[in-house]
């Protein structure tokens, strides 16, 4: 039966080989993973390109609208929601895409459901925009 001290180091065994950096490194390279990141989204997935540049223009709109500072960090924050969900539904599409490309029900229920949650967001754009502007 293994002991305590066992069990605290089974878990590291399982673990990426490249959690080790720490410090000053460690951000580096999490900047230089994350702009490797939005750098492939744009260059591979049109709908980011697509909400990437629509932020482009809305960001700036929400800043010369006449709404007050919490209705206008609502609408950037709204729009920037979209880009996080779009960033992770394209990397759930990748993911499944590399484990087969073959139909399967359960990768398009996965696809389905990323797809599914960037509608959400979009839609929560409409809603927060309407109320903080006619509302």
């Amino acid at each position: 039966m293994p002991n305590e001290r066992q069990d605290a180091n089974a878990g590291n065994e399982a673990e990426s080989p490249f959690k080790g950096k720490t410090g000053l490194s460690r951000i580096c390279n999490a900047l230089s993973y994350s702009l490797a990141g939005l750098r492939a989204a744009y260059q591979h997935e049109d709908a980011f390109r697509q909400e990437l540049w629509l932020a482009a223009v809305l960001i700036p709109l929400a800043l010369l609208l006449p709404a007050n500072v919490q209705g206008k960090a609502l609408m950037i924050a709204s729009v920037l929601l979209v880009i996080i969900v779009e960033l992770f539904n394209s990397a759930i599409e990748a993911a499944i895409d590399r484990i087969s490309l073959d139909q399967h029900r359960l990768s398009k229920r996965a696809k389905d459901i990323g797809s599914a949650a960037v509608l959400i967001a979009l839609t929560n754009v409409m809603i927060i925009w309407g109320l903080v502007l006619f509302g």
